[in-house]
């Protein structure tokens, strides 16, 4: 590429994502974009370019101001408290910045369109953990984004889809459609692997989010955890060929003896099998690890060396294994398979098994429980019982071998589906893949993903400083049958402790010490304050129409200490006394 065609590339993706470089006081210095077809990714999506470039640009912001200023590696070596509020403010800062970097690149949306979250990862404690250590910022189901008319429009169906009983996502959706409206639906995890960067590990967090050209069916926050099993396409293929169902349901021998026959010659331990390790999952994956071993494949562990070159972790981090999911040969020519099996939560199963094309693979999940306490066969086949049928109790315990089931498991059992269903997760199918969650048949996604460290999956580099005040960043940007990666690299306009400010949230600010009360106020603080407090106060907000009501006895002083809580309540009251106009739509219950 000569000067003058750089000089013309930098220029078109600055003007293309001014809205998102100017709200972070981002200078765009240079930006390296590598294809893996010839025509742009922006050719191959639903969206048009611009809405594509700042997808990309927001991803690589999240990453960038999260890494610098999310608490990176403070959590390490420290007691459990301190470590959870090292998570919680990484969660806070990825949440806002991607949050803003929607609100901004929404100014330049079709005006009958609207981004809509639909599912999300971070509220919902995981299995094993207490409920402060899952009470995380996040961006929630049903956040709106789009110009103001539309947004205000859109959100009052999501409060009568949420609040109305037999209000349905047909009729949700049915409805938008008629009123001429599209509603582009997200999936998205701000910080994945969270715990990793709160102990600074060197590899794994990044941000993923994943925009599709309608909703997806879910009908209201749900977070749960989902059966996967991601094989290459090739295997699925030949599966085919010899008529063998291979789904998440197909005992693992019979799956290696597909991949032996797609792969002539290949020895079983060059079959590389990557799951979620550790005791504490031996429970859960046990059963599934001694398929795979006496089957003669390889369990990764966190010891081994991706094609990368880079050692692999397996300790969190399920949606980007899936990226490397396919065959090579080694330096003599012997051929390897990778292979992703076990378990994931229910948002990155999803938006992993949405890219099954592109990168040539094929993804079956199962419908688990939020608590998890089964082996994964067990769990698949509980939560397609009936908690209605009046043998629904002595069909969970035939199911649950080897363990004394309690009225109280069986409740459990009854609710977790009930929950489902009311969510709308489809539940009539006990294998579903990326289609099942979507109304469309045809349907399109644009993932963004924002690499904070190095991918070991990939080979992508992290957050990078060339110099003071200079960063590269790198973002990949997949649809279903394209992807490049774009590496940008960002000059702060501001000094490093100013910039500060610019990626932290409002509330954020006035906790650390700025003073509320000699600030600039602008009109832009009401709209600023009520996204952060659903985002960071999700389970102490009530909705009264246009009004959110706080209560701030809701909040667990685990997941945000008293002294904190009082702090933000006397900003929200001066701001209620002083700017009643601007914040009518505030009361502190």
């Amino acid at each position: 590429m000569s000067d003058i065609e750089k000089r013309n590339l930098i220029a078109q993706w600055a003007f293309d994502t001014r809205p998102v470089l100017g709200r972070f006081h981002l200078w765009l210095d240079d930006v390296d974009v590598h294809r893996s077809q010839a025509e742009p990714v922006s050719s191959h999506t639903f969206t048009p370019r611009g809405i594509a470039r700042n997808l990309a640009v927001t991803a690589a912001a999240t990453a960038l101001g999260t890494k610098l200023y999310g608490g990176f590696g403070e959590g390490a070596g420290k007691d459990k408290y301190v470590y959870n509020q090292v998570k919680k403010g990484a969660d806070a800062i990825s949440a806002y910045v991607m949050s803003e970097g929607l609100w901004y690149l929404t100014r330049t949306l079709p005006e009958d369109h609207a981004m809509m979250v639909s599912l999300g990862e971070g509220l919902m404690p995981k299995a094993g953990e207490t409920p402060e250590m899952g009470a995380n910022p996040l961006l929630g189901f049903g956040r709106v984004y789009a110009r103001p008319e539309v947004a205000i429009t859109v959100d009052r169906r999501v409060r009568r889809l949420l609040n109305e009983p037999g209000h349905t996502f047909e009729q949700f959706h049915g409805w938008l459609k008629s009123r001429g409206i599209t509603i582009w639906g997200a999936a998205v995890d701000t910080l994945e692997n969270t715990s990793r960067f709160a102990e600074g590990k060197p590899t794994g967090p990044m941000v993923v989010f994943h925009l599709f050209d309608s909703p997806l069916t879910i009908s209201r926050p749900y977070e749960s955890y989902m059966g996967c099993l991601t094989v290459p396409r090739a295997v699925a293929r030949r599966a085919e060929e010899l008529a063998v169902l291979l789904d998440y349901r197909t005992p693992r021998a019979k799956v290696m003896e597909v991949i032996r026959e797609t792969y002539p010659g290949i020895r079983p331990d060059h079959v590389h099998v990557w799951t979620l390790r550790g005791k504490s999952r031996l429970k859960r994956l046990g059963k599934l690890w001694d398929e795979w071993t006496t089957a003669g494949a390889h369990l990764v562990d966190d010891d081994w060396k991706a094609p990368s070159g880079i050692e692999v972790f397996t300790d969190s981090g399920t949606y980007a294994p899936s990226f490397l999911v396919g065959s090579w040969k080694d330096a003599s020519g012997a051929p390897h398979a990778f292979l992703c099996d076990g378990y994931a939560a229910s948002a990155e199963a999803m938006q992993a098994s949405s890219l099954d094309e592109v990168l040539e693979v094929s993804t079956s999940m199962a419908v688990f429980s939020p608590t998890f306490d089964l082996p994964c066969d067990q769990e698949a086949k509980l939560m397609q019982l009936d908690p209605d049928a009046p043998d629904f109790a002595p069909r969970i315990r035939a199911i649950a071998v080897g363990r004394a089931v309690s009225e109280e498991d069986v409740a459990g059992y009854a609710a977790a589906i009930r929950d489902a269903r009311s969510c709308n997760v489809p539940m009539g199918k006990p294998v579903l893949r990326a289609d099942s969650f979507l109304p469309e048949k045809n349907w399109g996604v644009l993932a963004a993903i924002g690499y904070m460290c190095d991918d070991p999956y990939t080979g992508t580099k992290g957050v990078e400083k060339v110099a003071e005040g200079v960063y590269k960043v790198t973002t990949r940007l997949a649809t279903r049958n394209a992807s490049s990666y774009i590496t940008f690299t960002f000059r702060l306009m501001e000094s490093f402790e100013q910039q500060r400010h610019v990626f932290s949230p409002l509330l954020v600010r006035f906790l650390s010490g700025v003073d509320h009360t000699k600030r600039a106020v602008k009109i832009s603080d009401s709209g600023r304050i009520r996204n952060e407090l659903q985002t960071m106060f999700s389970q102490a907000l009530e909705h009264d129409g246009d009004v959110i009501r706080v209560h701030f006895d809701r909040v667990d002083e685990k997941v945000m200490p008293r002294d904190k809580q009082a702090a933000i309540r006397l900003v929200l009251e001066w701001y209620k006394a002083n700017h009643p106009m601007w914040f009518k739509w505030l009361e502190i219950g």
